[in-house]
């Protein structure tokens, strides 16, 4: 294989999976930077034989994984095993809501022309695939009126059953080796025993996971239910459809429909601008929330009798039926005082509300999903150990029995990176001035380097007052996440090659920039998630209340695993030289923080601005243009 190199971890790795998957084992394995992880469970996965479903963090590493490294691997061992792509039912055009919505119109002249892109597409496509239509892009609103929900799909009585897309990527599936998917997909699938992920674990030797630091929240979120003012529009929407394709609604079912668009939208009216987050005790203190759950749910108790009176006329009308009566179960159970092993809270977007009861553990309904059938069970990435210890991890998922090795990168982190962590901040970091002090302790390191830098934040706050700061400011071009996609972002900054990046949340992990364009990455303060987030408070609450330390058992481990995601953006290659900086004081000021620098790569530490500049001097590669 052109470029490969010999690395004793990346062997001993695959020797520890393939040893998992020949004893239906369970193995938790962290693999640092440069280990080369895929191609690590990717060669004993495609030569032991049997099945094997591989599960990603996002669909873009999903897709990067099924175009690039599988076929890459499969060439190299000349072997002949099949694999095939499963993405949930959003990702493919939907035959059935197409001809629907170019039948009965779209709103804007720009959503008619996409729409028709989308037609064009849909009858000379073999898959379907959204991400394979260059011209009408991903988020476009109008992929919603031509692409199924779980809420909207018809299932077999759909005219468009044999032809559809959805179906043809589970039949291919359903015969390949190796079968790849996403994290979202497997837990919606395996929790709801939806047609897919739950089809193929019967049938399946292994199941690996891939970015398995995502799972614990991935999987609270689907074992819980949920909720959205959107879901809750779309179906007011599917129903006036539906009632006028099975020959022309009555004026009563299209005010009932529309009451219930209404209500919807005036639930998120309640919250004012912006996005936020409410435990449920909370959001019932907001004058008009409870009103406003009321009205809406009775708009949902009107509509469901009268789509119920109509359901036998087309499959459409049944499935808005069913819809109905799921959206009004959940959130009668939301008002309704709940089990004290969840909680509920409210999740505010720009143009939307959604409603979460959320188990405060997902550790033992996953465990109880691995149990249904013998299998080898690996979950691996570069973040699952706070040191050399595993137990934050295994808690999570309920893994106690689980096989625990870790493998430090194979680059030279002491030679090729220094970290620094700045004098003179702030001792503490929820202070008014902290941000402007980072900022002025980053100026020097980011002239050294000649820009090439990532700033990155814990809040959008922060993000905000430093764009504030720096535009028009800086002598190198500045990048803002928020000013466009997060690939468009990371292309101008490979192509500028002396741009700074100021990023929060999006920028931490799943970014991969090699060479000189980056060598600095500025984090402002170490990431704890906020304490008034809802479902931390509740389980931060739930540990005191058994006795347990929430800030050494929850806390600190999520923040250290939050810290080496970002900390692994700067060295992404043998080459790579750089420089970290971490800017948060209670790294040298709290006992917590030789811990937090113990989980990080073993680089050089320095306190002192001029061996920063220094480093730069003695690197000409790290020098701009």
């Amino acid at each position: 294989m052109s470029g490969f190199k010999r690395r004793p971890q990346q062997l001993e790795m695959a020797r520890a999976i393939h040893q998992a998957m020949e004893t239906t084992g369970v193995l938790v394995a962290e693999a640092g930077t440069g280990t080369g992880k895929t191609f690590a469970y990717l060669v004993p996965a495609l030569l032991a034989g049997g099945k094997v479903i591989v599960s990603t963090g996002t669909k873009t590493l999903q897709d990067q994984l099924f175009d690039r490294d599988l076929p890459a691997v499969r060439s190299a061992l000349s072997i002949g095993a099949s694999a095939a792509l499963l993405k949930g039912r959003s990702n493919y055009v939907c035959l059935y809501r197409l001809r629907r919505a170019v039948e009965g119109g779209v709103a804007s002249p720009d959503d008619a022309v996409q729409l028709h892109h989308i037609q064009h597409f849909a009858a000379v496509s073999a898959t379907g695939d959204r991400a394979d239509l260059a011209d009408v892009p991903e988020d476009a609103p109008v992929w919603a009126h031509a692409t199924s929900t779980r809420d909207n799909c018809l299932g077999q009585g759909c005219p468009d059953y044999a032809d559809c897309f959805v179906m043809r990527a589970r039949r291919n599936a359903l015969a390949a080796d190796v079968v790849v998917i996403n994290h979202h997909l497997f837990f919606a699938d395996v929790v709801l025993r939806d047609e897919g992920v739950s089809e193929l674990l019967p049938a399946c030797n292994t199941v690996i996971f891939d970015e398995a630091h995502q799972l614990p929240e991935t999987a609270r979120l689907f074992f819980g239910e949920t909720i959205s003012s959107a879901q809750l529009v779309d179906l007011a929407r599917d129903a006036r459809a539906e009632l006028r394709a099975a020959g022309g609604a009555s004026p009563e079912a299209e005010r009932l429909a529309s009451r219930l668009d209404k209500a919807a939208r005036d639930l998120r009216l309640v919250f004012g601008e912006g996005a936020s987050r409410f435990a449920w005790t909370q959001a019932l203190r907001i004058a008009g929330f409870n009103d406003a759950l009321h009205v809406l749910q009775a708009a949902l108790k009107s509509l469901r009798y009268a789509v119920d009176a109509q359901a036998e006329r087309s499959e459409g009308l049944a499935a808005c039926a069913r819809r109905t009566s799921a959206a009004y179960a959940i959130l009668a159970r939301l008002r309704d005082a709940g089990p004290v092993e969840e909680v509920r809270w409210v999740e505010v977007f720009a143009h939307a509300v959604r409603l979460h009861a959320t188990p405060l553990s997902s550790a033992e309904l996953f465990s109880r999903q691995m149990q249904d059938h013998p299998r080898a069970w690996i979950f691996t990435s570069a973040t699952l150990a706070v040191g050399e210890d595993f137990g934050h991890f295994t808690r999570e998922l309920g893994l106690a029995e689980a096989a625990a090795q870790r493998w430090a990168s194979p680059f030279d982190f002491a030679r090729q990176a220094l970290l620094y962590v700045p004098k003179g901040l702030p001792p503490d970091p929820n202070d008014g001035s902290f941000t402007d002090a980072v900022l002025d302790a980053a100026m020097p390191v980011i002239e050294a380097s000649g820009g090439r830098a990532f700033v990155l934040f814990t809040t959008l706050r922060a993000l905000r007052r430093a764009h504030e700061r720096l535009r028009g400011r800086l002598e190198f071009p500045l990048l803002v996440q928020g000013t466009g996609s997060r690939s468009e972002l990371l292309a101008r900054f490979r192509k500028l090659g002396n741009a700074v990046l100021l990023g929060a949340q999006s920028f931490w992990e799943g970014v991969d920039v090699r060479g000189e364009a980056l060598s600095v990455v500025v984090i402002d303060k170490l990431p704890f998630a906020p304490p008034d987030d809802p479902v931390l408070a509740a389980r931060i609450e739930a540990i005191r209340a058994r006795g347990g330390n929430p800030f050494g058992e929850l806390q600190l481990p999520q923040a250290v695993l939050t810290l080496k995601q970002g900390a692994g953006r700067l060295i992404r290659d043998e080459n790579d030289r750089g420089v970290l900086m971490l800017c948060d004081p209670r790294l040298v000021s709290k006992s917590y923080g030789r811990q937090v620098l113990k989980s990080l790569p073993p680089m050089k530490f320095t306190r002192d601005l001029a061996e920063v500049r220094s480093f730069f001097e003695l690197h000409p590669q790290c020098e701009s243009g």
